[in-house]
């Protein structure tokens, strides 16, 4: 009995916390509003989140669309990398300016599957510094590091997108989502892509590439959804290629069945996060 009491405490504290509840004339709960009903939100990334792509006809942003009435403002292109990021919001800057609310990045898995060497987030070096806790200041020498900015490593590739877009809207909502997992695509013989339990070209697995993503939102302040472990998209398992656009050659980009789970999962990940500031 006690601890049904506290349950319904804490569901009671988190109602009446809730800020974007609506009221009705007496003050009391009426309804729900998600936090990103009816915003404008640019979504970068590659393939998956492409238009063009015939993977699935509908995409997990057209589902937020439809359920929450967000404006999409598609910018991914299928088989871009980390280091086509700056690039995407420049072109958002150039066609919206700062009239949206938010981004979404989704990219990763290409940088995988061209064997892009994970790199490192850091540069160090020796220099001086002013410096004075508990004694008058003075001249101190000591180790500083400033995020490597690489274009030809992983890292260095989400260090020089981030700062980009940080720099560029200052304002706004940024959110990484991880790479899901990834198996099977056979587009042609010069596109053959061998499943996740493979190592790429440059002998590193699909894990260091989702980890470093989750470790840029530390680095740079900025939330992550895992959709990598969130989603439930596994398609190195033959029951899930339903998920799939086709069981035979392509276990790589979601159908429409994929899209709405990742859509879904998206929707409520994000009722934790503001849009707007």
């Amino acid at each position: 009995m006690k601890k049904q009491i506290v349950v319904w405490l804490c569901l009671l504290c988190c109602i009446q916390a809730f800020p974007h509840q609506k009221q009705d004339r007496k003050g009391t709960a009426a309804a729900w509003t998600h936090p990103w009903q009816g915003k404008r939100v640019a979504y970068l990334g590659d393939s998956i989140t492409d238009p063009r792509n015939n993977g699935s006809k509908k995409k997990y942003w057209n589902f937020l669309q439809e359920w929450l009435d967000i404006t999409p403002y598609v910018y991914g292109v299928s088989g871009r990398q980390w280091n086509d990021i700056p690039r995407q919001a420049e072109q958002l800057k150039k066609e919206h300016g700062d009239d949206f609310d938010a981004i979404l990045i989704f990219i990763g898995t290409n940088d995988f599957n061209a064997g892009v060497p994970i790199g490192q987030w850091w540069d160090e070096k020796t220099t001086e510094v002013m410096a004075g806790i508990h004694k008058p200041k003075q001249l101190e020498t000591r180790r500083q590091r400033v995020p490597a900015m690489n274009k030809n490593t992983y890292r260095g590739r989400i260090n020089i997108a981030l700062d980009t877009v940080k720099r560029m809207f200052p304002t706004k909502q940024i959110v990484l989502l991880t790479p899901i997992h990834r198996a099977n695509f056979f587009a042609n013989e010069k596109n053959w892509q061998p499943n996740e339990s493979y190592q790429n070209e440059c002998g590193e697995w699909v894990d260091a590439y989702v980890n470093a993503v989750k470790e840029a939102g530390n680095l740079w302040a900025v939330p992550v959804i895992d959709w990598n472990a969130s989603c439930g998209l596994f398609p190195l398992m033959e029951e899930n290629l339903q998920y799939f656009h086709n069981p035979e050659n392509d276990q790589l980009h979601p159908n429409d069945a994929g899209q709405q789970r990742m859509a879904r999962t998206l929707m409520y990940q994000l009722l934790t996060l503001p849009c707007t500031f």
